[in-house]
């Protein structure tokens, strides 16, 4: 056996991943790769202030680099900042910014490739194409990072934290603003979102896709292009949340597509397009969540089946539900619908009367949109009211044959 390849091993089985820890101070002269390529595993190398300009730092060993008083890495839009291919990688307290734009290559700021239990906290991103790029890594935690960029089109734009065929990732306390998408999944299984604040992202800002398992708790998507989009996956829970501002012709507050076994429960759906959209959806729980002042609260189309609403607050939304079928295969019960006008003669807390939330004039805006005009007129309203004593174009059986006469209590 190679000498060097017998003491690593060595090494390896005396101390684990509790590597002897050497203390390196980095002052902006130094140059910084050759530092990093000839530290011993387990080094912390400490930077001082300063701007250290780089051209992809390449990091293939456990080490932790510290920042004093964030110093800036600049990548100098050309290619990727740092790039990690090691297990135990901590980066904390650094600015990095301009990674270059790439086509081919999807230049990060930070780059995780193939690795376990790194941890990438506390730094300021900016102006970079991808933020943070994670592919085929396991037990590594995003934390407390801004991520932020003023791009002005998709296509010269990466996404703020990017996740790609990993597992049991954590990601929390960010700010992410100005990139393409601020959150994307693609085949993660097992991982956590939490208390993120994605904001004015280009396209959305949440967008996962086969994605199984994980759950998104806590975070705010505001005013981002499309809102958040969530596509064939499978056991995911969304809690917690607050999905604002998220106006435009194909806005949502989430879109949800080809879904099956999931939780929605106790979010807060505010001035959007469309607070909740179900397309191929089956066996989702939408349970003690507001919807605030959107256009459409919910849209539910024909192939979503044996989902269930329960106890959901609906207040002063142009239209509460909209669906393209006349048949129903969903359940709706103990809903608050702040146009219900109906009594409650045993003092049981709910109506007497049934409450049919799809109105006729919302099915005919969605044929026709110029008819928005006339919302609100004496005539949409009698429509309205014909509409329900003898459905036509209105699915027969949705409706809530509970509703709450008071708002139900989240707490």
């Amino acid at each position: 056996m190679n000498l060097k390849i017998y003491i690593l091993c060595l090494t390896l089985i005396a101390f684990g991943n509790n590597f002897p820890q050497e203390l390196i101070v980095v002052s902006p002269s130094d140059n910084l790769q050759n530092i990093i390529e000839n530290a011993s595993a387990g080094s912390v190398i400490k930077l001082k202030p300063g701007i250290y300009s780089v051209n992809n730092i390449d990091i293939t060993k456990p080490l932790t680099i510290l920042g004093e008083n964030h110093p800036v890495i600049n990548g100098n839009k050309k290619d990727e900042v740092i790039t990690i291919s090691a297990d135990n990688v901590t980066i904390r307290g650094l600015i990095i910014q301009n990674a270059g734009i790439s086509y081919l290559k999807e230049n990060a700021a930070i780059r995780i490739n193939e690795s376990r239990n790194c941890v990438i906290e506390d730094n300021i991103l900016k102006e970079n194409y991808f933020g943070i790029y994670l592919s085929k890594s396991f037990n590594c935690v995003i934390s407390n990072n801004s991520i932020e960029a003023s791009n002005r089109t998709e296509t010269s734009s990466g996404n703020g934290i990017h996740l790609w065929y990993c597992k049991a990732i954590t990601i929390t306390g960010n700010k992410i603003k100005g990139h393409r998408d601020g959150i994307y999944f693609e085949f993660v299984m097992h991982s956590v979102v939490k208390g993120n604040y994605s904001k004015e992202n280009l396209r959305y800002g949440l967008h996962f896709m086969f994605s199984d398992s994980c759950s998104y708790i806590s975070n705010t998507f505001e005013n981002n292009g499309a809102g958040v989009a969530v596509m064939y996956t499978k056991n995911v829970t969304m809690k917690n949340n607050r999905f604002i501002n998220n106006w435009g012709a194909a806005s949502f507050g989430v879109l949800l597509k080809d879904l099956t076994d999931c939780l929605i429960e106790k979010n807060h759906f505010e001035k959007n397009t469309n607070g909740l959209y179900l397309e191929g959806c089956s066996r989702i729980t939408v349970r003690q969540n507001n919807f605030i002042s959107n256009g459409w609260a919910i849209k539910l189309m024909a192939n979503s089946m044996n989902n269930f609403f329960l106890d959901n607050n609906f207040i002063t939304n142009s239209f509460d539900i909209l669906t393209n079928s006349k048949n129903n295969f969903n359940s709706f019960s103990g809903n608050y619908w702040s146009r219900y006008n109906g009594y409650d003669l045993d003092k049981d807390g709910f109506g007497d009367v049934p409450f049919r939330p799809v109105k006729m004039f919302s099915v005919l805006v969605e044929r026709q949109q110029a008819s928005m005009i006339l919302m609100n007129s004496l005539f949409i309203e009698l429509l309205n009211i014909s509409e329900n004593v003898i459905p036509s174009l209105t699915p027969v059986d949705l409706v809530d044959s509970r509703p709450r006469m008071k708002m139900y209590d989240q707490r």
